[in-house]
């Protein structure tokens, strides 16, 4: 079994507890998932099936998106609810306020990882650390908000809902809490729906339930994309039969002399009958056309 599983991850659930119950609902070992979610968060958790895990490290577009709710006037040791409350202040931003601090958060940022999270410092894990009760110092890493925007504000809780694009490693818990920081009363991150993750959408996701039910059905298989989705967005080249075994034999080809495009960036190559054999570069020392990873069980 080789494919995407997309699904809405219930709140409660470690990305971990998904991939478990995933391994019993499809009764397939062999399960990765492309980006973890908070056990608060739900919204878009693809998991890789099969030969796709192989894919987990190759994705080119690591850009998230993400419905985030936010209280002003709280701070939490974890920079959410679920944490124990460091500090209460009175808030006097108004909506009009929160719109203006919002600008100095697009772009190219600095953001400082939270205690409670994986990165590691010296060999241990952030988490571990503060689970200890410790805490250290982390360096600030540049992240890149392409999209920051209001989209419900309820200036009586204090409450604000905010519509987010980001990169890879962006932490939006963090980003909550600089935002009450910017705003001199704190905020905390009271709930997380990731929206799009991958390149793929919410609306595409099953839930736990309805994909318990279609493997009930023996349909579960219909329900996986195939691993080339991941990869649509690429530059792409085809290949015919004899070229075809050529690469997946691991020759190298010349681009000039196979009549191929000389391109920037990686490939995605297919072979006759849009069939997808795995992903390429172009070696521009030799102008050949390298394989980065083969998918065989597409082929």
């Amino acid at each position: 079994m080789t494919g995407i599983l997309l699904i809405n991850k219930p709140a409660g659930f470690t990305s971990f507890d998904v991939v478990a119950k995933l391994r019993g609902i499809s009764k397939t070992r062999r399960i990765g998932h492309a980006g973890t979610l908070d056990p608060m968060a739900t919204g878009v958790l693809p998991l890789l099936f099969g030969a796709a895990t192989k894919a987990c490290d190759r994705l080119p577009n690591t850009d998230k998106r993400y419905r985030a709710e936010l209280r002003l006037g709280i701070t939490t040791d974890t920079q959410d609810i679920t944490g124990t409350v460091l500090s209460r202040s009175e808030v006097h931003a108004s909506a009009q306020d929160v719109e203006r601090a919002l600008v100095r958060f697009r772009g190219e940022i600095m953001q400082v990882p939270p205690m409670y999270s994986a990165v590691q410092v010296g060999g241990r894990r952030l988490y571990d650390i503060a689970r200890e009760g410790g805490t250290v110092e982390r360096a600030a890493r540049p992240v890149t908000i392409h999209r920051l925007e209001l989209l419900e504000a309820d200036g009586r809780e204090h409450v604000y809902t905010i519509d987010v694009s980001c990169s890879k490693g962006t932490y939006i818990r963090t980003l909550c809490h600089d935002l009450g920081q910017e705003l001199g009363c704190g905020a905390t991150l009271t709930g997380l729906c990731r929206t799009e993750a991958a390149g793929f959408g919410l609306e595409q996701c099953l839930t736990l339930e309805q994909a318990q039910r279609m493997a009930d059905a023996g349909e579960f298989e219909r329900a996986l994309l195939p691993v080339s989705t991941l990869f649509a967005g690429m530059q792409r080249v085809t290949l015919d039969e004899r070229r075809a075994r050529l690469f997946c034999n691991g020759v190298r080809l010349d681009l000039a002399r196979n009549r191929l495009p000389a391109l920037e960036g990686g490939y995605a190559v297919y072979g006759p009958g849009n069939r997808f054999l795995g992903l390429a570069h172009n070696d521009y020392g030799k102008n050949e056309l390298h394989i980065d990873q083969l998918f065989p069980a597409e082929g």
